[in-house]
């Protein structure tokens, strides 16, 4: 719509104009629309990933295992709208063997500007758990950066949204525009044990098994040279968006509202501590974080042990996707 005033117009009437017209506003001239360029269900997760048979970099009492093992051992499964990515839970450990066999997918394709949207119905959940859905350059670590979008450990909720970077990339503190609350300010994983920077979510909803009760929810994230941004809304909240809940073909993160957690370049220059990312999906046991405050979790006994010796324990650690689309400007 083209929005034009009369030349004749006095500025009484001028002003008059401006409030009876309600489509000529600011916030739709800037809105920014993107275009779906993969629309991911089912068995459509084998061809946009690969799978990461490689020793766990978090130290995780994990056995990641390649495409051929993860099929013929029903770790994973596509079909419909629906995608299965689980640990091995029917095997007794050696303690002095390899760990439980799991599943770390990368995207083939990798992304600079671009929105995502994970529709997912249910994510592990157990104590020793540590899932992830995140963004990295994988060849360059932590210089090309990592943005994680949904990840925590031993049903510990609420979800945070992550960055971890190289030197130079801080945070506003107490900043607004978005609904989460910001923990650290630093992104540099060189520091502070790699905390990094993280937005804490405002809704229970966003992880664990409040989430899978719930049927899950939707997790969305606008990346851009000027900021990082990330939604979530629970299954049956009536603010999500119509075309993430349908997933249309394109979108308009600027009509979505607040976003949860909101990282903006005022102190990060994006290009620069941001490269090409991979999408990784992955799950990993005990490790580094899960198996560090796995007691502190509430979680008894010992993190290794149960992994070892309790493989029923992971019947729930498994993620159901209904969809992943990206789209791109």
């Amino acid at each position: 719509m083209h929005c034009y005033f009369p030349l004749a117009l006095t500025v009484l009437s001028l002003l008059t104009f401006v409030k009876s017209a309600p489509l000529c506003n600011v916030a739709s001239a800037n809105s920014r629309t993107y275009k779906v360029s993969q629309d991911v269900k089912g068995a459509g997760f084998f061809d946009a990933f690969d799978f990461e048979a490689i020793q766990d970099p978090t130290n995780g009492r994990v056995n990641y295992v390649d495409g051929a093992t993860a099929k013929s051992k029903n770790l994973t499964f596509g079909a419909g709208d629906t995608f299965i990515l689980r640990p091995d839970s029917s095997t007794v450990l050696r303690a002095d063997g390899p760990g439980r066999d799991s599943v770390r997918l990368r995207s083939k394709q990798n992304y600079k500007e671009h929105v995502a949207v994970f529709d997912i119905r249910h994510m592990p959940q157990g104590c020793g758990t540590w899932p992830a859905v995140w963004e990295v350059d994988p060849f360059n670590w932590p210089s090309g950066g990592e943005f994680d979008i949904l990840e925590g450990v031993n049903d510990e909720g609420p979800n945070a949204a992550t960055l971890h970077t190289g030197p130079g990339c801080v945070m506003p503190a107490n900043r607004g525009g978005q609904l989460g609350t910001q923990v650290l300010e630093n992104c540099d994983a060189t520091i502070n044990s790699n905390i990094g920077c993280p937005v804490k979510f405002n809704t229970p909803q966003s992880y664990g098994p409040v989430f899978n009760q719930n049927g899950g929810g939707f997790y969305a994230v606008e990346r851009s040279s000027n900021f990082l941004k990330v939604w979530f809304w629970a299954r049956n909240d009536s603010s999500v968006p119509r075309e993430v809940r349908e997933g249309q073909g394109s979108v308009r993160p600027d009509t979505w509202g607040t976003p949860t957690a909101f990282f903006p370049d005022t102190n990060c220059n994006m290009d620069q501590h941001f490269a090409a990312h991979n999408i990784i999906i992955n799950l990993t046991l005990c490790g580094d974080w899960a198996g560090s405050v796995f007691g502190q979790s509430g979680c008894p006994g010992n993190c290794v042990d149960l992994v070892n010796n309790n493989p029923a324990a992971f019947k729930e650690a498994y993620f159901d996707f209904a969809a992943m689309r990206v789209y791109r400007p």
